[in-house]
């Protein structure tokens, strides 16, 4: 059961992914667009939200459903059509959304709706890739304990740490000229980004056409079982300490940084590098919607490095359906002694 509604900005994000997909691959998809603006003043919007996660649930787990414009137009994203013809699409998907607007409104209402469908790449001159922002969000909020949590736990372990966050920038600063931090875009909650922070382990002005083209072959499932790790092996990118920092996960210490402003959480999914995100099947971009990135995970504490893609997707799933605060607890007690294993670490 799909329970995914996003807001406008993040589908708007999905929308143009799946456009470039479309134009690299050719693997066509549907815009479906339900307009809803006539139902403004006679629904409320605790009723607007409640009939939008309805009609998600109704969709497929492939498919993308949220705001194509904020509380006036929802958008539904149908890819993998598996060559199935306009016609036929038209005829399921209109019928299973027009049932669920049925159960939930009058038959005054339903009229005033108004459905189109749109194929691309047939129909690629529909307005259909606006960059417009939404000003409410129905994805799902973390709780305000878990953000007290991370707020606690980040402050804790900075402290506790400081030694090494003033031991670890000297041996940085002796062992190869450069800055300190490593800073990166990543990918956040509903495809915000951030600046992700990391102690430095690779030299200056290193080449990330490496790292590009191994995440594509990974993705793609075009590297063999034994090369099918989420890191380089023998990376010629890192420095001498750096290959210590990455052994130990201390080049991971800053991140506690990105906890307290609020863009990562102690537990939750690997956050994705931009162009990693490009790559993605349609099922890997739900590893984003619902949840924080994290420091820690399933995958660090089960999988790391030694798990394919694909099995680190699922672990990051299977967390999103089942996070709780004692989830969190356990993920995090188990979490030293994945460290100090070093299993998948390099």
């Amino acid at each position: 059961m799909n329970m995914n509604f996003t807001d406008e900005e993040f589908f708007s994000r999905m929308l143009s992914i799946e456009k470039r997909r479309c134009e690299r691959a050719g693997a066509r998809f549907a815009l479906m667009l339900i307009d809803i603006t006539d139902l403004n003043r006679a629904l409320s919007h605790s009723a607007i939200e409640e009939l939008a996660h309805e009609i998600a649930t109704a969709m497929r787990e492939t498919d993308v459903t949220g705001w194509y414009q904020d509380s006036e137009v929802i958008g539904v994203i149908l890819t993998t059509l598996n060559g199935t013809d306009r016609s036929t699409l038209e005829s399921v998907v209109l019928e299973r959304t027009k049932r669920i607007l049925t159960l939930n409104l009058d038959a005054d209402q339903v009229q005033r709706i108004r459905i189109s469908c749109h194929v691309f790449p047939e129909d690629d001159t529909v307005g259909a890739f606006s960059s417009g922002r939404g000003k409410k969000s129905l994805k799902h909020r973390p709780s305000a304990l878990k953000r007290a949590v991370d707020v606690l736990g980040s402050l804790l372990a900075i402290i506790f740490l400081s030694p090494l966050f003033l031991l670890i920038p000297i041996l940085i600063k002796w062992t190869s000229p450069g800055p300190v931090f490593f800073r990166q875009k990543r990918i956040g909650q509903s495809g915000r980004e951030f600046t992700f922070l990391k102690f430095r382990s690779m030299f200056v002005n290193n080449d990330p056409a490496i790292h590009k083209e191994y995440i594509q072959k990974l993705i793609e499932k075009k590297l063999d079982g034994s090369e099918g790790t989420f890191k380089i092996r023998n990376d010629p990118r890192i420095t001498s300490i750096g290959g210590f920092l990455r052994k130990t996960s201390l080049d991971e210490l800053p991140q506690f940084i990105n906890v307290l402003k609020g863009e990562m959480s102690l537990v939750g999914p690997r956050p994705p590098i931009p162009y990693e995100i490009e790559r993605y099947s349609v099922w890997h971009r739900r590893r984003i919607l619902e949840a924080k990135p994290g420091i820690t995970g399933e995958w660090q504490v089960n999988g790391r490095s030694r798990t394919n893609f694909d099995d680190m997707v699922r672990m990051d799933l299977r967390y999103i359906r089942n996070q709780s605060i004692w989830l969190d607890i356990k993920i995090l007690l188990k979490t030293p002694l994945a460290v100090l294993n070093g299993n998948g670490a390099f």
